[in-house]
């Protein structure tokens, strides 16, 4: 297995030579404070296990994603981000035959996953930029607090009956991480683990010593401070780069490249806020609010615009055609809905589905700033925010099953709970993702960047020259916050123990309906014929009057 660890300091740090020390099979690094960090090891298909490399063998790719809950800060290059959970991205080696991949994913990650079937719980992303090679055919999403299955795996598979020591350690450490990549193709046959830590986490188990892993493993250490770039769609890190076994040394860098994942301006700070309209209801408005003063488009040029990703559970849907109302847009500070892919059923009830959800690209407005000869930068910063509305819609939803034996509580108090509990429910929903996207010039090479993250799920949905320009959640620093990447809705269902009454109410309701329908037929038919006998009378009257006369 060969490793590559990068240790990113912040912007403006000092860093020598002296702060890195090498030995016979690691690297210990010194550092003022705790660096963001990025682990990636490579292993071939030989070094796995027997029952993933069955797996591999019908597969052409595979892309694992994992975002953590916690809302962290990220750091250059590390910039990409997603919604929280757990991302699977994967194409079959043929496309004429189905490989289920949903058993592994239960060993490796859950067997709590909503996972199925390949064929019929991931989606197929629309492919809206013929000319980016980074899609996938089939997606999935499953919202996955904790990665607490997969360490345990890990363990079981790489570790096997050790329970102290560098491997346990490894696997414990991911705990802390912000985000995990698993990427698989078929033309390298290699599998690579890449996972991300933010600055300034202090616990030493998130820092294990960097050591190499066997006889024959490879480890190529780098530690980077971010530069001034020379360009602005660039970034540029200095620092050192050293190979242990190889080098003797540390040996001094400086290097720049172009990214397809940027920092916003200095000068435009901006984050958002999400939220649900009170009282929800079965169709619930999420809020996005951003400051007002801060949305300016990252480059000048035209070629900018803001958009909102979201990952959605089956059991709230988006309706492509309300969204197709212009007036309904402009209302709720919304340009298009872009893609939209996975369950689109609008009547199907939520225990019917088996497919994971939807996927979501909306492109958001953005609201004119008014001329700098006309307003101070007091007026700027008091402008209130700009707030976008996606307008979601609920399906029908099982009930929680009720206790078998609740606990005994006060008489009040007992119907309260049983109220709550039987009459609604909690829905996790993850947060969305905001990003500028922009056009690059064209000739820039983005698969240069040795940080580069594709298979996003949203990227494959634009250009192969685009740049994106994220937008960070607002870091709230109160005391109640929990800086929880999610907004949990509370939703009302049916309970069960009026579930018979309800069947008996509407098959009444149904049948009376059906009699007051008859009754009125049989009514209309009834003065059609009366009415129809006066006239045939009348007009023998009048038949018989005229021939009299002559």
């Amino acid at each position: 297995m060969k490793q590559r660890i990068t240790y990113l300091l912040p912007e403006g740090s000092t860093l020598t030579p002296d702060d890195i020390l090498l030995g016979e099979n690691g690297v210990n690094v010194s550092t003022a404070e705790p660096p963001a960090i990025e682990k990636r090891v490579t292993a071939g298909l030989s070094e796995l296990p027997a029952e993933l490399r069955n797996v591999f063998n019908d597969i052409h790719e595979l892309h694992v994603r994992y975002t953590t809950r916690m809302n962290y800060e990220a750091s250059s290059p590390f910039l990409s981000r997603l919604p929280p959970g757990l991302h699977v991205f994967f194409t079959p080696r043929r496309s004429d035959s189905e490989v289920d991949i949903c058993p592994i994913l239960h060993t490796v990650f859950s067997p709590s996953l909503r996972c199925h079937s390949t064929s019929s719980s991931f989606s197929t992303p629309p492919i809206l930029s013929e000319r980016f090679a980074h899609s996938s055919s089939l997606q999935y999403f499953h919202r996955l607090p904790k990665l607490l299955h997969f360490q345990s795996w890990l363990a079981r598979t790489f570790c096997p009956g050790v329970f102290r020591g560098p491997c346990p350690n490894e696997v414990a450490s991911l705990s802390y991480a912000s985000y995990i990549d698993i990427d698989f193709d078929a033309i390298s046959h290699a599998v690579t683990l890449t996972a991300v830590w933010r600055q300034g986490i202090a616990s030493k188990a998130a820092r294990t010593p960097v050591r190499v892993w066997g006889e024959g493993g490879g480890l190529e250490v780098g530690v980077l401070v971010p530069e001034t770039p020379d360009g602005p769609e660039e970034l540029k890190l200095g620092g050192f780069l050293t190979v242990v076994g190889e080098d003797e040394s540390p040996g001094g860098t400086l290097f720049s490249f172009p990214s397809r994942h940027h920092p916003l301006p200095p000068l435009t700070p901006a984050t958002f806020k999400t939220s649900f309209q009170q009282p929800t209801g079965l169709h619930p408005n999420l809020d996005i609010s951003l400051p007002r003063q801060y949305l300016t488009p990252p480059k000048d040029d035209g070629s900018c615009a803001l958009h909102a990703y979201l990952t959605l559970p089956s059991a709230l849907f988006l309706d492509r055609y309300q969204l197709d109302d212009a007036a309904l847009l402009a209302e709720h500070n919304l340009k298009a809905l872009r893609s939209l892919s996975g369950e689109q059923d609008l009547e199907a009830p939520d225990w019917v589905i088996e497919r994971w959800g939807s996927a979501a690209l909306i492109e958001l407005a953005s609201p004119p700033l008014p001329p700098t000869n006309r307003t101070t930068l007091t007026d700027r910063r008091e402008a209130t925010d700009w707030t976008a509305t996606i307008p979601l819609h609920l399906r029908y939803l099982q009930a929680p099953t009720p206790p078998t034996s609740p606990p005994k509580l006060q008489s009040g108090a007992k119907n309260n709970a049983e109220s709550n509990s039987s009459s609604y429910t909690d829905l996790t929903i993850p947060h969305p993702i905001l990003f500028w996207a922009c056009s690059a010039q064209e000739g820039l090479k983005m698969g240069t960047n040795p940080f580069d993250r594709v298979n996003l799920g949203y990227d494959g949905l634009f250009g192969p020259k685009t740049m994106f320009y994220h937008i960070p959640p607002f870091a709230n620093t109160e005391a109640s916050a929990t800086g929880v990447l999610e907004e949990v809705l509370r939703v009302p269902v049916l309970d069960p123990r009026g579930a018979g009454w309800v069947q008996v109410g509407t098959l009444v309701a149904v049948l009376v309906g059906f009699a007051w329908v008859c009754w009125g037929l049989v009514r209309g038919m009834g003065r059609g014929k009366g009415k129809g006998g006066e006239k045939s009378g009348r007009v023998r009257d009048v038949s018989d009057a005229s021939v009299k006369k002559h």
